[in-house]
């Protein structure tokens, strides 16, 4: 026989159950796995922006020179491997050079599962 003392502070413990951290672990390591998989890709997109407001804000002033300008910024940086030169798109607002870019990037998850991330950007 127990006393009631014991029993009441038996019912009232509270914890993480065996298989709840396993679901906790799963889902922690899969919120991982994406994010070690797409950091080198956001990190690459963040490298085209710069390079575009880079050259955007240099002077060049031909679209030839500009898209010379990021195949050459593009040799430069190893992580630009995506888009050259010739996918920019170059307009002209308010008599300021504007650099307009856009691409897909797919990545591998694991086996048939891939994730598909559109990036697009223009300089300032």
């Amino acid at each position: 026989m127990q006393a009631p003392g014991l029993a009441h502070s038996q019912r009232l413990q509270r914890g993480v159950t065996l298989i709840g951290l396993l679901f906790w672990a799963i889902v922690i390591g899969f919120v991982a796995v994406v994010g070690l998989k797409t950091f080198p890709s956001v990190n690459e997109y963040l490298t085209i922006r710069r390079a575009v407001n880079k050259i955007a804000d240099g002077g060049a002033t031909t679209v030839a020179e500009i898209r010379s300008a990021f195949d050459k910024q593009k040799e430069i940086e190893y992580a630009i491997s995506s888009i050259s030169g010739k996918d920019l798109k170059i307009t002209k607002e308010d008599e300021r050079v504007v650099i307009a870019f856009a691409y897909d990037k797919e990545i591998e998850i694991y086996g048939p599962v891939y994730l598909m991330i559109k990036y697009e950007g223009r300089s300032r």
